[in-house]
């Protein structure tokens, strides 16, 4: 007979405890702790399953020397967008957990993903939905697939048995959270069955060198539902993040043991699936008939991929004692900065003003060559006075009002120039690093924030 035996887990960060502990010593939050039973004993055996699985039965130890080097074998998918951000491919033996809020498409992106890989035996398990959904969702997407399976089941051992049969190339799990082992009593979704569901599948795909997606859940505030150590076992881990209101979505790179955690994909929601969006540029500056004031536009980098994107500014008089600073898609604090920055150096009374500032298109910057954009655009409002749409800006404003050099400068200003625009403003310092390079739109350097407003204004 088995032993049962319980044990305490923080809801939280899943540090394990033999008995109930009021604050969690793991991550300091209090009342996180619940009971689980787990069963130990005789039922669980080792697992060495896979050895045979992949031919990889060979002794374990083994000298680093004796390791070949060669560069990860991947699956180039027909997505362009999700192999950037996988760092150019799917790894071989690779497992990666994609996390969102529900209703933004990780199902949708992934089945579209499976189908579209004609040549690679794919399974789908869901947890989640039934066969005719999933054909449904399939049948609107529009693409067929004599490699694709689906196996609505969210036992772990079942699922085994059936991977063994049909020793499929690619397994999308959809979700983590619905999956079930039957080594832990408690259900499915805790932090144990988390942990234990996501431990099996991560030896499956290590020892079967057979890449894994897992679907994931979010909780309230937007961190990935389940323990942390759920994100510590995966290889990558990617963010699918996006507005309901806005038809465009993006995945982001958290983490990545084979490629960059700065790259991001943009794709664009549409009635057959996820579309790719190759130039995110052209999406994110709207076409305006006439100039507006408070409009500027800035060249700033995500990961390797340069992005033109519209800053919005809006400077009123102040009604009430203290002034409102609001922003959506910038940095509250570094708002704060920049304003302290022209009343002190530029003499610009933005005390009495309410300031509200908006990045176009509902997406999150975090990159701080957009300070010359957002400091050009609240002059412009504050003056009333449009600036050429045919100027973008790039460079980082310091606190003495020094307009400072950002990275990656040429491929900035490549994007720029792509784009059919005439001016880039950027830094003094930048321009030697630029060198003896001609491009077809005029770089004008500055040095400070007075002689911006000096050559705007």
């Amino acid at each position: 007979m088995s032993k049962t035996k319980s044990a305490f887990f923080c809801q939280s960060c899943g540090y394990e405890s033999a008995k109930w502990l009021g604050k969690c010593p793991g991550c300091n939050n209090w009342n996180t702790f619940v009971e689980e039973v787990i069963v130990k004993g005789s039922d669980k055996k080792e697992k060495d399953e896979w050895r045979d699985y992949s031919g990889l039965g060979k002794q374990k130890t083994i000298s680093i020397n004796d390791v070949s080097s060669a560069e990860e074998k991947r699956i180039l998918t027909t997505d362009t967008e999700l192999n950037r951000v996988l760092g150019g491919g799917i790894v071989l033996g690779s497992i990666v957990l994609v996390a969102g809020e529900p209703g933004i498409g990780k199902s949708t992106l992934f089945l579209q993903n499976g189908l579209q890989l004609k040549d690679i035996v794919t399974l789908y398990i869901s947890g989640e939905e039934s066969e005719q959904q999933i054909k449904m969702r399939a049948d609107r997407i529009g693409i067929g697939s004599d490699n694709f399976y689906i196996l609505t089941e969210t036992n772990t051992q079942t699922i085994f048995q059936e991977i063994k049969k049909l020793k499929p190339q690619l397994v999308i799990v959809d979700s983590i959270q619905t999956l079930q082992s039957p080594f832990v009593e408690s259900g499915a979704g805790s932090i144990s069955q988390i942990r234990e569901t996501a431990g099996e599948l991560q030896r499956f795909a290590k020892e079967s060198n057979t890449p894994v997606f897992l679907i994931g859940h979010i909780t309230k505030d937007g961190t990935i539902a389940g323990p942390k150590i759920l994100e510590h076992m995966v290889d990558t881990v990617l963010q699918f993040e996006g507005d309901q209101h806005y038809a465009y979505r993006i995945l982001r790179t958290l983490k990545n043991r084979f490629g960059s955690t700065s790259e991001l994909g943009i794709y664009e929601m549409t009635g057959t699936g996820m579309r790719g969006v190759n130039n995110p540029s052209e999406l994110l500056i709207t076409q305006k008939e006439e100039q507006l004031s408070g409009i500027s536009i800035a060249a700033t980098m995500e990961g390797m991929r340069p992005l033109l994107i519209e800053t919005q500014a809006l400077v009123t008089q102040s009604v009430y004692g203290t002034p409102q600073r609001t922003v959506s898609g910038f940095d509250l604090r570094r708002l704060q900065l920049l304003l302290a920055v022209l009343e002190k150096r530029g003499g610009f009374h933005f005390g009495v003003k309410d300031v509200f500032i908006n990045i176009a298109g509902g997406i999150k910057v975090e990159d701080p060559s957009i300070d010359l954009a957002i400091v050009s655009a609240l002059l412009s409002s504050y003056e009333d006075t449009p600036i050429n749409q045919l100027y973008c800006f790039a460079g980082e404003v310091g606190l003495s009002g020094e307009i400072r050099a950002v990275n990656k400068i040429e491929q900035r200003i490549a994007e720029a120039e792509k784009l059919g625009f005439e001016k880039i403003i950027v830094s003094k310092y930048n321009s030697k690093s630029l060198g003896k390079q001609k491009f077809n739109i005029e770089v004008v350097p500055l040095s400070k924030v007075e002689e911006l407003y000096q050559y705007l204004f």
